[in-house]
C-alpha cells in the first residue's frame, strides 16, 4: 500500500537554488503528529477498482493517489477538530467525505464512484503548481484519457485526437506512413507564422516542428511522431486564450499537455501488447482506358487516332502494406519510490512501395518520496526512429513517384525492358517513370531523440506548494535522397543530397502557489511563477547532380546548393495568478503575465499579457437544487477574456539587417539581403472573448458543454514593400488584423448502464468562421499554391483566388464556336476572383461505446463540411497533352470537344471541388479474458480499423488532404499527396 503525505501533480519551476532556500526555511512548519486515513476506491457499477483516483483534503495540498489495487493511504498533521475528504477520478462524479477527529489516530473511509459524463469534477492542471477541479475554470479545457488513445488505429499523438476535442480540427496532410498532422485549436491565428498549439510533456516544452531536410513534396513529418501513445496516461487542450494566458508569447494557438503514465504503489505489474496492421489504399482514381490515342493530342483539328494498349499506373505505386507495433512495460514500487517503465518498437509499413517508417523507443518515470514535504520526480524517453521516404512531387520535388503518375500517359508500359531499363513515360514533359521511382530512387531519414525532465515538489505546510521543472528536448534528424545516373526523370544523371539538423529545446521553471481560508467562505488561491527557456538550432545541407557512376553521396557530383543555419533564440517572463472561491459556488480568476524573447528589440523588450475568467456553479445554490435539483446535477455558466502572444512568425534575426554569404571566383564575399531589418518587431497579439455553460441531468448521465468563442488577432506580421531608395525590398512589420468567431459545442449521454451492459455517446460540434480584416495591398498570394491560395482582406485565410468560367445569368457556362468553355472576365477587366474557401463551415464527431459483459465495440464518425479542395492532380489527368485521366478518355471518344482538358487547365474554377466527408474514423471490437488462476491476471483481444470508409464526393483519392503541409493560409491543397490509407489492426494485450 502507498503512503503519500503530499500530493499535487508537477507543473512549472525556476531557480533551482532559490527553491533549495525556500524549503528548508518552510520545512520548519511541519507538525510531527499525523492521523491516518486509508481505504479503497472502486466503480460502483462495476465493483471494479479504480487505479489513479486522487483523494485530498479541502482546502490543502495534502492528499494521495490509489495504487494498482484502487486502495490509498495518507496522512494528514491539520490542527483542527475536522476536515472534508474530497475523491475524484477521471469519468467519475466526485464524492466528499466528512472526517471529525476526536481520539482517533486512524480512519478507513472506502468510496464507490459512480460515473460523470461531462466529469465537472476532474482535477485539471492548467500549467500552474496548484490543480483544480474542472468546475472552477472560466474557460474550457479539454480532456483525452489513455482509454481513448488505445485502440485507434493511429500511430501518433496527435493522430487519435482526432474528433475527440470540441473546437479542435485535426487533419492529416498525408497518408505516408509517418505524415505529419495539422492541428487547429479555434482555427488559423497567424499568415506567417505557425498555428500549431503548444505542446508540453511532463512539464517539458518540446519541439514539433516539420523539418524538411529533403524536398520529398511538402508533407514533412512532425516530431510529436516520435512521442509512443501507449505511454500516455492523459492529455489536457487549454484552447482559449484565457486558459493559456500564463504560457505568454508561445500559446496563442493553445496548450496541448501531455502526461505519461507514472507507477504505482505495488509489486511490479507487467503489460505486454502486440498487434499486426494491413494499409491499403482505399479507392484508385479512375483513368484513362480508351484503347486509342491521339496522333497529335496539341492539335484541337486533328482527329486522328491510333490504337493503344492503357496501363493503370497506380499498380506500379501502391500497395498493400504490413506493420507491427510492440509495447512492454512495467510499474510499481514501495511507499517512498515508485516507478514506470516501457520499451516499444513499431513498424509501419505505407501504401507507397519501399516506403516505410520504424520506431524504437524506451521510457522511464520515477517518483521519489524523499520527507513527508518533499518528493522529486525524473523522466526520460528515448526515441530512434528512420523512414523509407519516396519524392511524391507535390509544391517542390518533380521527381517524384505521383508527380510521374500524373503527368504520365498510360499507354506506355512503365515496367522496364529486358535489360532493366525504364522507359519515359512522360512523353511531353520531363517527370519521372512512377515505376522507376519506387525501384530505384532511395530517400529517408533517421532521427534520434530524448526528452527529460527533472521535477522537485514541495509542500512546507498545508498551505504552500512549490514546483521546480528542469526540462530538455534535443533531437538530431538526417535525411537523404538518392537518384541513380541514367532514368527518366528531370535529373538524368544522377543527383543526390544531404540534410542534418541538430534541435535543442531547453526549459527551467518554477511555480509557487499558496492555498489559504480568508474567511470561513472564501478561498484564496495565489501562483506565482518564472521561467527561461532556450532553442537551439543548427542544420547544414548540401545537394549536387551530375554524379559520377556507382556514387550515391552528394561530395560525389557537382554542388549546386549548400546550406548552413543557425539561431539561438530564449525566452524568460513571469506570472502571477490570483484566484477567490467563495462558497465552493463562484470563482473568479485574474492573471498578469510578463514576457521577452531575444527575437524582440530594444522597444518591445517586455511584453504583458492578462486574463480573468469568472465560474458560478448555479447548481451549488438551494433554490436551484429546490426547484431542479431532481433534473439538473450541475448547471455553470463560465465566462473569460484572456490576452496570448504569437512570436513564431519572427525569426531569430528578422530585427536585423542581415548579410547573406557569397563565394566569386573562389574569394569570400557578403551581400546585403533585401529584407530590411526592424528593431521594433512584436508579438502577434491575440484577444479573446469565451462564454460557455457546462450542466449534466439525470443524476450525471446526460451532459453538456457549449461555449462561444470570438478571437480578434492583431499585430500579425507581414512583408511590406519599402522605397527602392532605401537598397531594400521589403521588411517585416505588424500590420495585419485577423478573427475567428465560432461556437463549441460537446455532448455526452450514458444512454443504458446496469451491471452487464453500457452505452456511452460522445458527440462534439464546431463552427469558426475566419475573416482577415486587415492586409497589405489589395491581396498576399501565398507560396505553395502555384498562385492559388492568397490572402484578401474581408475573406478568410487561404480562398482560392484565380481565373472562373463566363457564365450567363442562369449560371450556364458559356463556350465558344468550337464548343470549348470560355474564361470569365470582371468588370473591371480582371480575369481572377475568389473560387473556393477550404476553410469548413463546420464539424463534429459521433463516438458510441458499448461493453456487454467481457465485450467492447466503438465506432466514431468524424465529419467535415462546407469546404473546398482545389484537385491540381485532376488538372493534370484531364489535359489530353498528357492523356492519363477519365476525361482525356472523354474527349477520345468524342464525349466532350478535343481540347477542352487543356482550355479548362487555364480556368481554375474547374477543378475546385466540395470536399465535405463524413468518415467512419475508428471501428474498434475487443473481448477481455480473465483467468481464474495463474500469473495472467488479463487478456484482451481488439480488432480496430481506421479511415474504413470516407463519404464523399470529390473525385480524387481522399478530400483529407494537404500537400503544403503544416502551411497556415494554404489548405485543401491535392497535388501529389500520398493519400490517407485504410487501416485494419488486429491485437491481443497482456497483464500480468
Amino acid at each position: 500500500m502507498r503512503k503519500v503525505y503530499l500530493y499535487a501533480p508537477p507543473k512549472g519551476g525556476l531557480l533551482f537554488s532559490f527553491l533549495l532556500l525556500v524549503c528548508c526555511f518552510m520545512g520548519t512548519l511541519q507538525a510531527q503528529n499525523a492521523v491516518t486515513i486509508s481505504g479503497k476506491v472502486s466503480d460502483a457499477r462495476t465493483g471494479e477498482e479504480l487505479i489513479g483516483a486522487t483523494i485530498s483534503i479541502q482546502g490543502t495540498s495534502i492528499g494521495a493517489v490509489t495504487d494498482l489495487d484502487g486502495r490509498y493511504a495518507l496522512s494528514t498533521t491539520l490542527g483542527q477538530e475536522s476536515f472534508t475528504l474530497v475523491v475524484r477520478a477521471i469519468g467519475y462524479s466526485s464524492q466528499n467525505q466528512v472526517v471529525t477527529l476526536g481520539n482517533q489516530s486512524a480512519f478507513t473511509f472506502d468510496f464507490e464512484l459512480t460515473t460523470d459524463v461531462m466529469n465537472l469534477d476532474e482535477v485539471i492542471i492548467t500549467g500552474a503548481s496548484a490543480a483544480t477541479s474542472r468546475r472552477q475554470l472560466g474557460n474550457a479545457v479539454s480532456t483525452v484519457s489513455s482509454r481513448d488513445l488505445a485502440e485507434t488505429g493511429g500511430i501518433a499523438v496527435d493522430q487519435a485526437l482526432q474528433g475527440k476535442i470540441a473546437g479542435a480540427l485535426v487533419q492529416q496532410n498525408s497518408g505516408d506512413p509517418a505524415g505529419g498532422i495539422s492541428v487547429r485549436l479555434r482555427g488559423t491565428s497567424t499568415i506567417t507564422g505557425s498555428s500549431d498549439p503548444l505542446y508540453i510533456i511532463d512539464g517539458v516544452l518540446v519541439n514539433n516542428n516539420s523539418n524538411e531536410l529533403v524536398d520529398i513534396g511538402g508533407a514533412a513529418q512532425n516530431r510529436l511522431v516520435d512521442i509512443n501513445p501507449a505511454d500516455i496516461e492523459r492529455i489536457e487542450v487549454l484552447k482559449g486564450a484565457a486558459a493559456a494566458a500564463i504560457y505568454g508569447s508561445r500559446a496563442s494557438n493553445g496548450v496541448v499537455q501531455i502526461y505519461t503514465k507514472r507507477g504505482k504503489v505495488g509489486k511490479p505489474r507487467f503489460s505486454f501488447s502486440t498487434a499486426v496492421r494491413v494499409n491499403e489504399l482505399r479507392k484508385q482514381i479512375p483513368f484513362n482506358e480508351v484503347p486509342f490515342d491521339w496522333v497529335n493530342p496539341g492539335d484541337r483539328n486533328n482527329l486522328e487516332t491510333f490504337p493503344v494498349e492503357r496501363f493503370n499506373l497506380q499498380d506500379e505505386i501502391f500497395r498493400r502494406a504490413g506493420g507491427t507495433e510492440n509495447n512492454l512495460s512495467v510499474s510499481g514500487g514501495s511507499d517512498k519510490t515508485t516507478y514506470f517503465a516501457s520499451v516499444s518498437y513499431l513498424n509501419n509499413g505505407g501504401i507507397v512501395k519501399n516506403t516505410n517508417f520504424e520506431r524504437i523507443g524506451a521510457r522511464l518515470n520515477v517518483d521519489q518520496t524523499v520527507s513527508d514535504w518533499l518528493k522529486f520526480s525524473f523522466g526520460l524517453n528515448y526515441t530512434r526512429s528512420e523512414s523509407q521516404d519516396m519524392p511524391n512531387g507535390g509544391i517542390n520535388a518533380v521527381d517524384g513517384a505521383i508527380t510521374g503518375f500524373l503527368f504520365s500517359n498510360n499507354r506506355v508500359n512503365p515496367r522496364p525492358n529486358a535489360s532493366g531499363v525504364f522507359p519515359v513515360t512522360s512523353l511531353l514533359v520531363p517527370r519521372t517513370n512512377p515505376a522507376e521511382a519506387v525501384a530505384r530512387f532511395d530517400y529517408g531519414q533517421r532521427t534520434n531523440r530524448v526528452i527529460t525532465n527533472f521535477t522537485l515538489n514541495a509542500n512546507p505546510s498545508e498551505k504552500w506548494n512549490i514546483t521546480y521543472i528542469l526540462g530538455l528536448d534535443y533531437y538530431n534528424q538526417s535525411a537523404f535522397g538518392f537518384i541513380p545516373v541514367g532514368n527518366t526523370s528531370s535529373n538524368a544523371l544522377g543527383w543526390a543530397t544531404r540534410g542534418d539538423a541538430n534541435v535543442t529545446q531547453f526549459n527551467n521553471d518554477l511555480n509557487i502557489s499558496y492555498e489559504t481560508m480568508l474567511t470561513p467562505a472564501i478561498r484564496s488561491t495565489t501562483i506565482a511563477g518564472g521561467t527561461w527557456q532556450q532553442d537551439n538550432f543548427e542544420r547544414i545541407g548540401i545537394t549536387s547532380d551530375r554524379l559520377a557512376p556507382t556514387v550515391r553521396t552528394a561530395v560525389g557530383g557537382t554542388i549546386i546548393s549548400a546550406i548552413d543555419v543557425r539561431s539561438d533564440v530564449s525566452y524568460y517572463g513571469a506570472f502571477v495568478q490570483q484566484t477567490f472561491g467563495i462558497k465552493e459556488k463562484l470563482f473568479v480568476t485574474g492573471a498578469l503575465r510578463y514576457d521577452g524573447a531575444s527575437v524582440f528589440g530594444p522597444e518591445e523588450k517586455i511584453q504583458s499579457y492578462g486574463k480573468g475568467s469568472v465560474s458560478y456553479n448555479l447548481s451549488e445554490e438551494n433554490f436551484f437544487k429546490e426547484t431542479f435539483g431532481s433534473r439538473i446535477s450541475n448547471f455553470k455558466l463560465r465566462a473569460s477574456y484572456g490576452q496570448a502572444g504569437n512570436l513564431t512568425a519572427i525569426g531569430a534575426f528578422d530585427r536585423f539587417l542581415n548579410y547573406n554569404p557569397l563565394a566569386i571566383g573562389g574569394l569570400s564575399a557578403v551581400v546585403p539581403s533585401t529584407l530590411l531589418g526592424n528593431d521594433a518587431l512584436a508579438p502577434e497579439i491575440m484577444n479573446e472573448f469565451e462564454y460557455g455553460i457546462d450542466a449534466s441531468f439525470f443524476g450525471d448521465r446526460l451532459g453538456f458543454e457549449f461555449t462561444v468563442f470570438n478571437q480578434q488577432i492583431t499585430d500579425l506580421l507581414l512583408q511590406r514593400e519599402v522605397a527602392t531608395s532605401t537598397g531594400f525590398a521589403t521588411r517585416f512589420e505588424n500590420v495585419g488584423k485577423m478573427e475567428n468567431r465560432g461556437i463549441e459545442l460537446l455532448v455526452r449521454a450514458n444512454v443504458m448502464r446496469n451491471r452487464d451492459f453500457n452505452w456511452d455517446v460522445t458527440t462534439t460540434f464546431t463552427t469558426n468562421r475566419n475573416e482577415v480584416t486587415q492586409v497589405v495591398g489589395d491581396r498576399i498570394i501565398l507560396p505553395g499554391s502555384f498562385g492559388t491560395s492568397a490572402v484578401i482582406e474581408g475573406q478568410p485565410i487561404g480562398v482560392f483566388f484565380q481565373g472562373f468560367y463566363d457564365r450567363d445569368d442562369a449560371g450556364n457556362i458559356r463556350l465558344d464556336a468550337n464548343g470549348l468553355p470560355r474564361r470569365g472576365v470582371n468588370p473591371d477587366g480582371t480575369n481572377v476572383r475568389v473560387i473556393g474557401d477550404p476553410n469548413p463551415d463546420w464539424f463534429g464527431s459521433v463516438i458510441n461505446d458499448f461493453s456487454y459483459k467481457n465485450f467492447t465495440f466503438r465506432v466514431q464518425f468524424d465529419a467535415v463540411w462546407g469546404f473546398d479542395v482545389f484537385n491540381w492532380n485532376r488538372r493534370l489527368l484531364d489535359n489530353a497533352i498528357f492523356g492519363g485521366g477519365e476525361n482525356a478518355g472523354r474527349e477520345l471518344l468524342g464525349e466532350i470537344p478535343k481540347g477542352t482538358g487543356g482550355v479548362q487547365a487555364g480556368i481554375f474554377e474547374e477543378f475546385v471541388e466540395d470536399g465535405s466527408f463524413v468518415k467512419l474514423r475508428e471501428l474498434a471490437i475487443g473481448y477481455n479474458y480473465r483467468p481464474k488462476s495463474g500469473a495472467i491476471q488479463n487478456v484482451r483481444f481488439n480488432l480496430v480499423g481506421r479511415n474504413l470508409i470516407s463519404f464523399d464526393s470529390y473525385s480524387g483519392w481522399d478530400p483529407e488532404v494537404n500537400t503544403p503541409g503544416q502551411s497556415n493560409g494554404v489548405r485543401g491543397f491535392d497535388f501529389g499527396a500520398v493519400p490517407i490509407p485504410r487501416t485494419i489492426q488486429l491485437g491481443v494485450n497482456l497483464s500480468f
